[in-house]
């Protein structure tokens, strides 16, 4: 096999976790009087960590607006994050083949390279039984966030294995340019939440369809 590793993005990549998201946004958008928003345009907006997501909320758009005060903002995270701590892992659940995928590399060193605050994570982690499946968790709070490399950096000397020596699975824009930066292959996978992007644009090594298919890529020598 060509890696000793695998990093493995989390929402969009193994678990739809989307669902949970939505419905906090909307709590948290109707306590500060605006307009809730749609489920699409929360699966457009996740993946650049939560305050990002309640900005976008807040903006009502993918474009922060630089009217929103840095006050209403903060006020409207910590809802958040208070509504998402009662939601998590209620209406998540795993694409399909992830179990089946992740065993079969049940010997390969694995980490969990996500944006998603260390307290979330872990919980949805324990909900779905995933945890037991990786060797080394970073979070969007353990460092700067996706698309910045540094987690995948982070994730290596945890894992103790050589950047050469891993891939990135993911599902969006940030996974892709955070493993380029990292001088890390990845493979991108076409069902998650890529925002809007044409994955292909951002030339991943490997373009897949379904999480089987990352199988034959990871096993090849």
């Amino acid at each position: 096999m060509r890696f000793d590793g695998i990093l493995f993005d989390l929402d969009g990549t193994l678990v739809d976790s989307v669902e949970d998201m939505y419905m906090a946004l909307n709590l948290t958008l109707s306590e500060f009087a605006h307009p809730i928003v749609s489920h699409s345009l929360v699966r457009e907006w996740v993946g650049n960590g939560i305050d990002m997501l309640v900005k976008r909320g807040l903006s009502g758009s993918h474009e922060v607006s630089g009217q929103l005060s840095d006050s209403l903002a903060d006020k409207a995270i910590e809802r958040f994050k208070i509504h998402y701590d009662e939601l998590v892992g209620q209406y998540a659940g795993l694409y399909p083949h992830v179990e089946t995928g992740l065993s079969a590399f049940a010997t390969v060193p694995k980490a969990i390279v996500t944006n998603k605050n260390r307290a979330f994570t872990l919980k949805l982690l324990d909900k779905l039984s995933l945890t037991s499946h990786f060797d080394c968790i970073i979070c969007g709070d353990d460092t700067d966030k996706k698309p910045s490399p540094a987690p995948l950096l982070l994730a290596a000397e945890r894992l103790g294995i050589a950047t050469d020596k891993l891939i990135m699975v993911g599902d969006s824009k940030s996974d892709i340019l955070a493993a380029q930066g990292a001088n890390i292959p990845v493979i991108a996978v076409n069902y998650g939440y890529n925002q809007g992007f044409d994955l292909k644009e951002f030339n991943p090594q490997y373009l897949c369809d379904g999480f089987l298919d990352i199988i034959p890529i990871i096993n090849q020598r």
